[in-house]
């Protein structure tokens, strides 16, 4: 399967979650809906190391500076962003916070380009200006 592929399956995914979160905050103040949310994904995980077992056992052996990395991405992104969006979605449209959230592609390419070299070209930069547009419409 191309990158292109899981790429789609992702915004499938991540689409369809703000409208259940977004009803699972109804009745709950963000920061259990965070717990609810992590229990979820502790769920999740168990699950994959029961199925896949051995395979994803073995590769805790090893360890590597990429684990800093990733812990520290999933603190920013698992908890400090999730806080920050379930209160702009409990109190906000999702049509209208989820797509201001969503901008982080745009955060993400500044910051490609002036710390991993990532080359800027007239494509990615007219799709930053579409996303900008596209949060100055919804305000």
């Amino acid at each position: 399967m191309t990158p292109y592929f899981w790429a789609l399956l992702t915004a499938l995914t991540w689409g369809c979650v703000p409208l259940i979160e977004k009803i699972g905050l109804a009745k709950l103040p963000p920061m259990i809906g965070l717990f609810y949310r992590s229990l979820g994904i502790i769920i999740g995980i168990a699950v994959l190391l029961i199925v896949k077992g051995e395979a994803i056992r073995s590769s805790f052996k090893e360890i590597h500076s990429g684990m800093f990395f990733l812990i520290l991405g999933g603190f920013m992104a698992s908890f400090i962003g999730q806080i920050f969006f379930y209160h702009s979605l409990k109190s906000g449209d999702a049509s209208k916070v989820v797509p201001i959230g969503a901008t982080y592609p745009l955060i993400s390419f500044l910051l490609g380009i002036l710390f991993l070299g990532e080359k800027f070209t007239l494509a990615k930069g007219g799709g930053m200006a579409l996303i900008i547009l596209g949060v100055v419409l919804l305000k």
